[in-house]
């Protein structure tokens, strides 16, 4: 009877460590594109965006908030989360259990919040100019120097620095694809819908301004991202209701067909595009959040 007991107590322990290791490879394992959100080890900002640094914030009082089980955005701010979305630079998608955001402490304070100046000296012998400001990972589209909207950005990460300097939108590609570049599942080429190309490198290396995700940090190979909700619906199945659709208004005001009549779809090159001014350095990482 001794030996018999000591083999089931046996078992049990297996089965106890089997059952806890199982749990942790779930928990710490790093998401694809498709699956359900869940915290990430590999992210370089910690899932904390309260410690990533905008100039722009020391005006605003805000506080962290810890994503909790079963919240989003929607059922923590009904329809302000609009504007929490665009204070933290960052999509529907990209917020899960496990994440901290910044929260204003006054919701107020951030309807219609930009970083930007709402006149731009430089811009006014232009009647149309789109300045990219790289330290608030922000853009903002100029008419004779007022600006007449803006967004939240994402340039490159470290090491894929967005290249810096005044261009022109050459050209526009608005089903473009990235031929360098896939899909986290590796199942398709990266989609860079409504595509504006401002600058080609010494390497032959294409520069767009176009849609893709917003993670609340700099995070791509160096082109420069808005949003666009209809894009993710499409290739990643979320959001249900697509609403934040920034990358066909600048799509539209860029390089649209009242400006240059049909758009096939297809690549095609512009004269006389809008001036890019793309300014700034990657925002600061803070070694713990400030709030």
């Amino acid at each position: 009877m001794r030996y018999s007991r000591m083999r089931l107590s046996h078992k049990l322990v297996i089965i106890t460590i089997l059952t806890a290791l199982l749990v942790g490879f779930t928990v710490l394992r790093t998401p694809k594109a498709t699956d359900v959100a869940g915290a990430s080890p590999a992210d370089k900002a910690m899932e904390d965006l309260s410690r990533v640094e905008y100039p722009s914030l020391k005006d605003i009082r805000w506080h962290s908030h810890f994503i909790q089980p079963q919240e989003s955005l929607e059922s923590i701010f009904g329809k302000d989360w609009v504007w929490v979305a665009r204070f933290n630079r960052i999509d529907r998608r990209h917020v899960y259990p496990g994440m901290t955001i910044k929260v204003p402490d006054r919701m107020a304070d951030i309807q219609g919040y930009t970083p930007l100046p709402k006149l731009y000296e430089p811009a006014r012998r232009y009647g149309k100019y789109i300045l990219v400001d790289i330290n608030e990972q922000w853009l903002g589209a100029y008419e004779s120097g007022r600006l007449v909207f803006s967004a939240p950005a994402a340039t490159g990460k470290p090491g894929t620095e967005t290249p810096t300097g005044m261009f022109r939108i050459d050209a526009r590609h608005l089903t473009h694809t990235s031929s360098l570049y896939k899909t986290a599942d590796d199942e398709e080429q990266y989609p860079m819908d409504n595509a504006l190309r401002f600058h080609i490198g010494m390497d032959n290396v294409s520069y767009w301004l176009h849609a893709r995700d917003l993670p609340g940090r700099p995070a791509s190979h160096g082109c420069i991202g808005l949003y666009d909700e209809e894009m993710q619906k499409r290739v990643f199945g979320t959001p249900e209701k697509p609403v934040l659709l920034d990358s066909q208004k600048l799509y539209e005001w860029a390089a649209g067909e009242e400006e240059y009549e049909d758009d096939y779809g297809d690549l095609d090159e512009l004269e006389d595009g809008p001036v890019v001014e793309v300014r700034g350095v990657l925002p600061r990482y803070l070694d713990k959040s400030p709030s």
